[in-house]
């Protein structure tokens, strides 16, 4: 059931606002399990099949966290985390392991499975680990079952994130959400963002998709890939992952707002940054500070030394990369970022000068050249396309430029979305303007087939 889709839209979405409403108005103590329930129904729609999986998830970790709340047991948490972690590599690392382990001595005829990946299993585990880090911590509390499977399950964020840390959310499931003064602001915004997310998606996004798909596919068959080829293929998928990424976040964070639930910001016009390190702090936030706080700071992070912080910037951005994707183009793309903070790391050490316009252009150029290894199906797939990024290949022709300047001028000059919507001053004109645009996505959905999310496959 994609957020992009009639099902959810029309269907799922206004039953559960309504039964919403109704519950946390005559039965509050019904909320916090109705939108559990919610969550799960919306999970299952995907695959009822995973939804023992999930619920499981959340039941065990629960357990543990119970448990460890009497015994304060040394090993518990880490052996849970341990657990947690081999789940998530054994549906999605499994055959990409197996492939690794078919090159050593005696192990060619290694069988490689291939299991279903749970939607969401990368980002539900992830909550776990975080909240069970700051439990044996001491700095998270001990939550009954209800609230804890909403904060894992609660369905906004579920597939595809934000990141959400215990304390942003926690505290937010005992207020109720129509007794707030600005409860219909909150809708209104919440609404506005959906719109935004979707509109994003379907009129930015999707469209580009034609211009990068065909592109990495004739990679991935072994064709040449002429030099405009090559660069409109990149610049696409670009603004693409952007607008896919970035879109569902907006949905997400409006979706969370409908049900009274603030999540917190993943974007803030981050093909503006200029710097790597600028970069990280405003693409996948989220991420960035759980890679930060969970990965680079126990690793020694900037505290013993600058051969360790370097190491340190390294392992974290390939250890993300790997998390993006079983793949070694995924753990390319992740050193490559690893190392190009590193090198920055490196300048600014140095005291060199850096020009914000010339920190922009080598930042933007590295990050969309980088995204050839992210989106390429293989090595050979990648050295295809970056062939005709460098001119090695046939000129070609027809560069579709007028397609990229919606993309770019919004990617670029920006504001995001969550800052427009809570600087935008309610107003009757506001509230036609965004009912047409969500007409117009409704049109475009129903006549032009609908693009899963790209992070769903992470």
């Amino acid at each position: 059931m994609l957020f992009n889709s009639f099902p959810f839209l029309l269907g799922f979405l206004p039953v559960a606002l309504v039964l919403h409403a109704v519950v946390a108005l005559h039965r509050p103590g019904w909320r916090l399990p109705l939108l559990v329930g919610l969550s799960l129904v919306f999970y299952g729609w995907w695959d009822p099949r995973f939804v023992p999986l999930l619920a499981a998830s959340i039941g065990l970790n629960w357990l543990v966290a119970r448990w460890f709340g009497r015994s304060r047991a040394a090993l518990l948490i880490p052996l849970a985390i341990a657990a947690n972690l081999a789940v998530l590599a054994l549906f999605k690392y499994a055959g990409f392991l197996a492939g690794l382990a078919s090159f050593l001595p005696g192990l060619a005829d290694l069988p490689q499975p291939s299991l279903a990946l749970p939607l969401g299993i990368s980002f539900f585990t992830f909550h776990h680990v975080m909240y069970l880090t700051d439990l044996r911590a001491g700095r998270a509390p001990q939550m009954d079952l209800t609230r804890y499977a909403l904060y894992i399950a609660f369905f906004p964020q579920v597939l595809a994130g934000p990141l959400v840390r215990w304390s942003e959310i926690l505290h937010q499931f005992d207020e109720k959400p129509y007794a707030r003064p600005d409860a219909a602001e909150r809708i209104g915004r919440g609404l506005m963002l959906l719109c935004l997310g979707l509109a994003k998606k379907v009129f930015l996004g999707d469209p580009l998709a034609a211009y990068a798909n065909p592109v990495f596919q004739a990679a991935a068959e072994g064709k040449v890939v002429s030099v405009v080829e090559a660069w409109q293929g990149t610049l696409a998928f670009t603004f693409q992952i952007y607008f896919d990424f970035s879109g569902y976040t907006d949905m997400a964070l409006g979706l969370a707002l409908l049900f009274g639930i603030v999540l917190p910001q993943n974007f803030d016009v981050p093909y503006r940054a200029t710097s790597l390190q600028d970069f990280w702090r405003r693409w996948h936030m989220t991420l960035s500070r759980f890679l930060r706080d969970y990965l680079y700071i126990p690793f020694g992070g900037n505290r013993r030394g600058l051969s360790v912080q370097l190491a340190a910037l390294f392992a974290t951005m390939t250890l993300g990369g790997l998390w993006h994707g079983a793949g070694l183009t995924f753990v390319a793309w992740g050193a490559a970022h690893g190392a190009g903070l590193g090198a920055g790391l490196l300048w600014r050490r140095a005291g060199l000068p850096m020009p914000a316009l010339v920190g922009w252009a080598l930042t933007f150029a590295f990050v969309a050249l980088t995204w050839v290894l992210f989106r390429a199906t293989s090595f050979e797939a990648a050295l295809t396309v970056f062939k005709g990024l460098a001119g090695l290949a046939p000129v070609g022709h027809g560069f579709k430029w007028r397609a990229f300047v919606p993309a770019a001028l919004v990617a670029l000059v920006g504001p995001t979305a969550w800052g427009a919507v809570h600087r935008l001053p309610p107003r009757p004109a506001l509230a036609i303007a965004f009912a047409v645009l969500l007409v117009a996505v409704l049109l475009r959905i129903g006549d032009d087939a609908n693009y899963e999310f790209i992070y769903f496959q992470f």
